[in-house]
């Protein structure tokens, strides 16, 4: 389950502004990884509990929240893994998550727990220059998202059939909340470009920064997943 894009509400016209470049973060270079997913995409699409139990950590799993570790240490990692994604909801939006984390091959290290990588990766960029395109535009830096595919095609309205009015390059865009939204706005956004045009894309083809993340270590050549980062929403 992935953080949205906040978003922003605004009665301002649209202006043009400058882009920071973004670029995509780089694959684990594990091949024992890319092996560990598909065990993980396996257990995830057939739901299989016990399958994902030997893919997690037994014990020492932590979990991330906006007031420190919220992990109940009494239990086992499966179980407070579960409960940080949700596993057991009725709708399967739990599983469904473990499968998206599993397709991830990106993978960043965290810089508080040492032998632990977490995914998905944030793309590389210039932090000064987004801090500076907030300030400019007086947005926070949550108010803006990225393409996760080149050459995004941007709409005129929020059918997934309407006319393309520009291609999204790999840059930050401003995102526009909009008040109401209908079921069909609900799987698009409304986005500003660099160029101050304003058009809808698929909400699936843009991403956060802040995401929520899973992580893995890998200990006697074989790799479990180790934690959690966010799932406050």
């Amino acid at each position: 389950r992935l953080r949205t894009v906040t978003g922003v509400q605004t009665c301002a016209l649209p202006i043009s502004y400058k882009a920071v470049a973004i670029s995509a973060p780089e694959p684990v270079k594990d091949p024992s990884f890319e092996a560990f997913r598909k065990q993980l995409a396996d257990a995830a699409q057939k739901k299989d509990r016990k399958a994902l139990a030997n893919l997690v950590v037994a014990q020492g799993f932590f979990w991330e929240g906006e007031k420190g570790d919220k992990a109940d240490k009494k239990k086992s990692g499966l179980d407070n893994l579960a409960k940080a994604i949700s596993l057991d909801a009725k709708d399967g939006n739990g599983w469904d998550a473990l499968a998206g984390y599993a397709a991830d091959p990106t993978g960043a290290s965290n810089p508080d727990r040492k032998d632990n990588i977490c995914a998905p990766a944030d793309p590389n960029f210039n932090a000064d220059e987004l801090e500076a395109l907030a300030k400019s535009t007086g947005t926070e830096e949550s108010d803006w998202g990225y393409p996760t595919v080149a050459d995004l095609e941007m709409r005129a309205g929020p059918q997934p059939n309407a006319p393309v009015v520009e291609k999204l390059g790999m840059y930050f865009v401003r995102v526009i909340q909009e008040n109401n939204p209908t079921a069909e706005q609900n799987s698009m956004l409304k986005v500003t470009a660099p160029s101050g045009k304003t058009g809808y894309v698929s909400a699936d083809a843009i991403s956060p920064l802040g995401n929520d993340q899973i992580c893995y270590s890998k200990a006697g050549g074989g790799w479990k997943i180790s934690g959690f980062i966010g799932g406050e929403q």
